[in-house]
């Protein structure tokens, strides 16, 4: 049986294509891709602010530090997808100002938890506060935030992966931008965007039961997270079928990956013999001032 075949006969239990990713208030023009970025960027914050607080901070820190350190994310999450696919900007039929167009889709991850740490550096500093017990805090809440975010590339019809006869199989509509040449109307795609948020979302669980069992501090349940993350990355990315640059057989992302892996790997190993146990406190103690310190209550 053709995979187009196979895939008419599953159509019934595939996941269908959404009949739109765009609503109209008035005149405003509310996107499914914006209102899943933002969603999943509030629902990180009340995690981290839960979190924050359970390490003996002052939750309000949290939205002070995000402050910085989301818009620094977006802009470098922009900035990596425009470097690494620049053809859809400046190629030959490239039109420079869509990559302005955010709401199309395209915030690279790598790009967002770069820039993205360059802000909540600066909001820790402003704050006080020690930057890898914020790091630790907030891993797990960009893994759920990651995870919602993907919702809106389902509703774009984007990032999918090859064809597939399974029955969670993804359909694309054929007048989609980002529906592959070559392949019939009524073809199935693996739903990448599904698997990465069910991957995110059992990473995140791992890392609190990973940070819980073994005390980890000092940064290392962020690494935890980029060991998990990048984990996963690998292997959905190899299946995508989207336009992306190659290396030596490997799309750009999967070296990304397996560099941030082995990057993380080493960083876990070598604070882990630098400092056993984790902080007893949130705030950078100044000299001589202990007026001001928060301890963690679990220690």
């Amino acid at each position: 049986m053709s995979i187009s075949a196979a895939a008419s006969t599953l159509l019934p239990l595939a996941i269908p294509s959404p009949s739109q990713n765009v609503w109209h208030w008035g005149p405003v023009p509310i996107r499914a891709y914006a209102l899943a970025i933002m969603t999943g960027i509030v629902i990180a914050i009340i995690i981290a602010r839960r979190r924050w607080a359970q390490r003996g901070g002052d939750p309000d820190t949290v939205l002070e530090i995000a402050f910085w350190a989301v818009p620094f994310g977006i802009l470098g999450g922009r900035l990596y997808h425009v470097i690494s696919s620049p053809d859809a900007y400046f190629g030959v039929h490239g039109d420079p100002v869509r990559a302005l167009y955010i709401w199309e889709g395209g915030l690279g991850i790598w790009g967002a938890i770069a820039l993205g740490g360059v802000g909540a550096w600066i909001g820790a500093r402003k704050q006080g506060v020690r930057f890898a017990v914020f790091a630790d805090v907030v891993a797990p809440a960009l893994l759920v935030a990651q995870a919602i975010g993907r919702i809106g590339n389902y509703f774009n019809q984007e990032l999918f992966g090859g064809p597939t006869t399974l029955p969670w199989g993804l359909e694309i509509s054929p007048t989609a931008p980002e529906f592959p040449p070559g392949y019939p109307p009524g073809t199935l795609f693996h739903p990448t965007f599904l698997y990465e948020l069910l991957w995110d979302l059992a990473a995140a669980a791992f890392i609190i039961w990973l940070e819980r069992r073994l005390r980890l501090g000092h940064g290392r349940v962020f690494w935890s997270y980029v060991m998990a993350y990048t984990a996963g990355r690998v292997w959905i990315e190899m299946l995508r079928i989207d336009p992306a640059h190659h290396f030596f057989g490997l799309r750009l992302n999967v070296w990304t990956s397996i560099v941030a892996f082995l990057g993380a790997l080493v960083a876990f190993l070598v604070v882990g013999r630098r400092h056993p146990g984790r902080e007893t406190t949130v705030l950078v103690e100044a000299p001589g001032d202990t007026a001001h310190e928060a301890s963690d209550p679990e220690a």
